[in-house]
């Protein structure tokens, strides 16, 4: 059987980035060899510091490139010397807006809990995946100030939600809800007793889907609501999709609750085209270059990743690596408290494939 063969665009970025990256792609390496698969990586500057040299972001032509490749990995983006906002809109957004990756996958799992805030909380309790729409919402950027600098200014940011990007949003959870085939259960998360055009929207999306889904069983929860249950019941969810501030909202909350953003990862899908895989928690500057920080969001996305281009025997054993040595091995998951390197974390998942 002739051995499969991917093109990787690998995005560093800025701080921790390249240090987390270059475990994710070791442990990618080990797998590959291991299950019998190759890969090519080409290697991008996109991020704070070509900012500064050049003035560029990421320009229409190198975009346009990223659809030759099978997926990317993306370290962080994120620079102390550049105005918030330059980075995320020019590179992520423009990135996930440009290739179409309307979902962003977020898996929730706790793996140890010595390393779970909540009380008395097992691994069997915090399993459950959110779908976030990603390419719609409060992020399309539009809106309007109305007397800048005046007394009686007004700011108006507008949610942007067509049936269209709602409904492909939804019917991906339910399909993932069913491939997933744990307890066959969709939330649709939002505030539909407030935001009343956007999401009556979304609830009448959802109920005309769930039609073509009676295998699904369904329910619904403000997004207020949802945050106290991420708390007080996490076991009642299994997948859960939402429009994309409420995810953007709940997933650092999920994150906190699986162990911390040093777990974290997460996917930015076109179902049909390129998709982008990375880390959530951010470029953690103050951490660059003292080997401290925890890599095993990286090599999480990286199994992401696999799993996305049909390399599930390597996704699935990378992530039993992790909860392997994350029960077993580590002292924290927190950046210089793990009780190993960064580079050393990587080995020990190698190690344990």
């Amino acid at each position: 059987m002739a051995v499969k063969n991917y093109k990787i665009a690998v995005i560093p970025g800025d701080g921790t980035g390249p240090e987390v990256v270059a475990e994710g792609l070791k442990v990618m390496k080990a797998a590959a060899k291991k299950f019998g698969f190759s890969y090519k990586t080409d290697m991008f500057d996109y991020g704070g510091a070509r900012y500064l040299k050049t003035g560029e972001t990421i320009t229409d032509k190198e975009l346009a490139a990223l659809k030759e490749y099978d997926a990317i990995f993306l370290g962080a983006i994120g620079h102390p010397d550049v105005k918030p906002g330059i980075l995320e809109q020019g590179i992520l957004l423009k990135t996930r807006f440009g290739l179409d990756q309307y979902i962003n996958l977020r898996p929730v799992k706790l793996y140890n809990s010595a390393f779970c805030p909540l009380k008395d909380t097992t691994p069997e309790d915090i399993d459950f995946v959110v779908v976030r729409e990603n390419s719609e919402g409060l992020y399309k950027g539009m809106g309007e100030f109305r007397d800048k600098g005046k007394p009686d200014e007004v700011a108006i940011q507008i949610s942007y939600n067509t049936r269209k990007g709602v409904e492909r949003c939804i019917r991906y959870a339910f399909e993932f809800a069913r491939k997933r085939n744990k307890k066959k259960k969709l939330t649709l998360c939002g505030k539909t007793n407030v935001l009343t055009f956007a999401w009556d929207l979304w609830q009448r999306t959802f109920d005309i889907v769930k039609k073509d889904y009676p295998d699904i069983q369904t329910d619904y929860a403000h997004v207020d609501a949802t945050t106290m249950w991420f708390v007080k019941n996490p076991e009642w969810f299994d997948v859960i999709v939402t429009d994309n501030l409420f995810g953007d909202i709940i997933t650092d909350l999920g994150a906190m609750i699986q162990g911390g953003m040093g777990i974290a990862a997460g996917g930015n899908i076109n179902p049909a085209g390129v998709s982008m895989f990375e880390p959530i928690g951010g470029s953690a500057p103050k951490y660059t270059g003292k080997h401290v920080i925890n890599p095993l969001a990286a090599v999480c996305a990286g199994g992401m990743l696999l799993d996305n281009i049909g390399e599930e025997k390597a996704a699935r054993a990378i992530e039993r690596a992790v909860i392997k040595i994350a029960s077993t091995r580590m002292k924290s998951l927190a950046a210089g408290k793990m009780g190993y390197s960064t580079e050393e974390v990587g080995d020990l998942v190698v190690e344990n494939l």
